[in-house]
């Protein structure tokens, strides 16, 4: 399964906006991907999660080009 850490990027960490937009991109994307154990499909399921800007996490999923779409969303600034 392949898997990448990465750093959050978001001001605000994993919170409602920066969940949601993730949440959306991973649900197009037609792949099971996670994000610390937790559906990336599930805005709630990742904000439960309390990632802050400057942790890291732990992308993975069933296919490389998913977790790294994922992964690249986890590094923005999404509230920017």
């Amino acid at each position: 399964m392949p898997s990448k850490s990465v750093v959050v990027g978001s001001a605000v960490g994993l919170h409602a906006r920066p969940a949601a937009i993730i949440a959306e991109k991973a649900a197009e994307l037609g792949s099971d991907v996670t994000i610390n154990g937790v559906d990336a499909s599930s805005s709630l399921m990742i904000m439960t999660l309390g990632a802050g800007n400057g942790d890291t996490v732990e992308v993975a999923g069933d296919d490389q080009s998913a977790v790294d779409t994922i992964a690249a969303l986890v590094e923005q600034d999404l509230d920017a």
